[in-house]
């Protein structure tokens, strides 16, 4: 009896240890700061581009119009030409006072900094499902700030992602708001071949150039 229980006991005490192992390593890593592609940190207001760290297949992040019919809202697309750097954008943390380093896998807003034709802002944010391409793309006319309910679609995180890093849409504003989980990815439109930042289970892998 006295054997059953120290065995019982040492199963036990190896599946603590198990958890908390696996525990610690799926959690390092969550609070480092981002990196650039000169190896300093990022930071929150700065100008920076967001550019494909495989190339060959389009350039930086920038604005276009959904489709020849539609000129607003802008939607988030990849440039097709890839030594383009497309727009430069800043991020916007969740809490200010936290810091003006830029954190992996916490919420933040992204913006262009630029003009534009529409009389919107440049937030991005998820738009809705569009039911022709089956796809949940990512546009603009976000709310900066705010967070929320009504601001949960407006809200992304960075996280790492092999040696590089991926744009994540999972927001934690909102703590009763049932949500979408996914990695952002490129989808690309049949005909006019329009690469658009939508949801994906395959990462839009990127790395940031300040501007």
């Amino acid at each position: 009896m006295l054997g059953s229980n120290t065995k019982t006991m040492r199963i036990t005490v190896l599946l603590i240890l198990s958890f908390s192992f696996t525990l610690f390593t799926s959690t390092k890593g969550a609070s480092d700061p981002v990196l650039d592609t000169t190896g300093k940190k990022l930071l929150y207001g700065v100008d920076y581009y967001i550019l494909p760290v495989i190339r060959g297949r389009g350039g930086g992040v920038t604005m276009g119009q959904r489709n020849k019919n539609t000129t607003c809202p802008l939607d988030v697309i990849q440039e097709q030409n890839e030594v383009s750097n497309g727009l430069p954008l800043r991020f916007s943390p969740l809490d200010p006072a936290k810091g003006e380093t830029v954190i992996t896998a916490t919420d933040l807003n992204i913006k262009f900094s630029a003009m534009t034709v529409c009389v919107q802002s440049t937030v991005w944010k998820l738009g809705g499902y569009d039911e022709s391409t089956k796809q949940w793309f990512v546009t603009t006319g976000g709310v900066e700030g705010n967070p929320g309910r009504q601001t949960v679609s407006n809200w992304f995180k960075i996280e790492k992602y092999e040696d590089d890093y991926k744009l994540v849409f999972c927001p934690t504003v909102c703590s009763f708001c049932k949500v979408l989980c996914r990695d952002i990815g490129v989808f690309v439109e049949e005909g006019t071949g329009a690469r658009r930042l939508a949801l994906s289970d395959l990462p839009f892998k990127v790395m940031f150039k300040k501007s």
